[in-house]
């Protein structure tokens, strides 16, 4: 919220800067055409300021009355009347304000006196109605390109607005998928070996602990996130049979603050467990993530490929669809990820470019 009305602040004072700019430039243009050796005379500036602020009226009376009350409700043809009777007054009162000038001010004689002293009403009145209708036009122009840009910031906050909806509840899937596949585990342990079922009771506290408190927030910092995940293989671990090699290993600064998108790499370790091991058969698991002095984090998992039939997929197979759109929303910029399976073994790497991850969290704390 503070950062949305820091944003419309600042697009107001730019309006209000462009609008200075604006009326400068129209003011201080006269002069580059006059010859006088003085840099400002008030004669020529009394001489052109009743079309200034003919100019004016027309202009801001078009910006925040015309345009918003008729044009942009689809009221053409009340526009283009009203306009044309305000233009009428406005050239009207330009020409004769010559006559109210010269009672004020004598001593300008101005040019456009005729021989009998009388103002020459019809040219004047075209010519500044001309101008005018100039000026209408670049209020329009003025207050749709400023409508654009405020139609532009609000499609980019709801579009924000969604994706920020969408990953929350891309997060809220994740958990409830992380629970079910942790729970079928605990409850394969309590059958064959109570006293392990127990210690992972305990583990799976300490990572509901990360769920439930840290993990509100867009992005986690990395070494939080490695401790889950080596909470979560050692609960998996407990179950393991003797004929399943398992290695974990995590290179990462302790003192670093280096920040990921939470819940990212758990699912791919998951499915790593889900498919690659066999109750009967040889089989391994290979996690590694190092964090690389670029900036980037580099995660790789490989294990032997053991699908799972059609009957015996918990947590419905969701895990990697969801880490797919959420890498998708979060706009992580040159994230690599990919996956293959080759001999038997199925390998994921995925890399994260964590300095876009810091730019974006400075720029929102800004």
């Amino acid at each position: 919220m503070d950062n949305k009305i820091h944003r419309d602040r600042q697009i107001a004072w730019n309006n209000v800067f462009v609008h200075i700019l604006l009326w400068g430039v129209i003011f201080i243009l006269p002069y580059f055409f006059m010859d006088s050796e003085q840099l400002f005379n008030w004669r020529p500036f009394l001489r052109s300021l009743p079309g200034l602020v003919g100019f004016m009226l027309v202009f801001y009376v078009n910006y925040f009355i015309f345009i918003e009350k008729l044009l942009f409700k689809g009221k053409i043809k009340g526009f283009i009347i009203y306009n044309i009777l305000l233009i009428a007054i406005v050239a009207f009162l330009m020409n004769y304000s010559w006559i109210w000038l010269d009672a004020l001010f004598p001593d300008l004689k101005p040019r456009w006196r005729g021989r009998r002293g009388n103002v020459i009403s019809l040219t004047h009145i075209i010519r500044n109605s001309t101008s005018l209708f100039l000026i209408l036009g670049l209020s329009v122009a003025s207050k749709m390109t400023f409508r654009l840009f405020e139609v532009d910031n609000e499609r980019k906050e709801l579009e924000k607005a969604k994706s920020e909806a969408e990953l929350q509840n891309l997060k809220n899937q994740i958990n409830p998928h992380f629970l079910l596949n942790t729970l079928n585990n605990i409850y394969a342990l309590i059958e064959f070996d109570p006293p392990k079922a127990q210690k992972a009771v305990v583990s799976l506290s300490k990572l509901l602990r990360h769920l439930l408190y840290d993990n509100n927030q867009a992005y986690v910092p990395l070494r939080q996130e490695i401790n889950f995940m080596r909470n979560y293989i050692d609960l998996m671990r407990i179950r393991l049979s003797d004929n399943v090699k398992l290695t974990a290993e995590f290179s990462n600064s302790e003192k670093g603050n280096t920040l990921i998108p939470p819940l990212i790499f758990i699912s791919l370790i998951e499915n790593a467990f889900k498919h690659g091991i066999s109750g009967d058969k040889p089989s391994f698991i290979d996690v590694s993530l190092e964090e690389q002095p670029n900036g980037k984090v580099k995660f790789e998992c490989k294990n032997s490929y053991f699908p799972k039939s059609q009957s015996d997929k918990s947590g419905s197979g969701i895990g990697l669809d969801l880490v797919k759109r959420r890498l998708e929303l979060l706009k992580l910029g040159s994230y690599k990820w990919e996956t293959k399976i080759e001999n038997d073994i199925y390998s994921t790497l995925l890399i994260l470019d964590t300095k876009k991850i810091m730019d974006d969290t400075e720029l929102l704390d800004s």
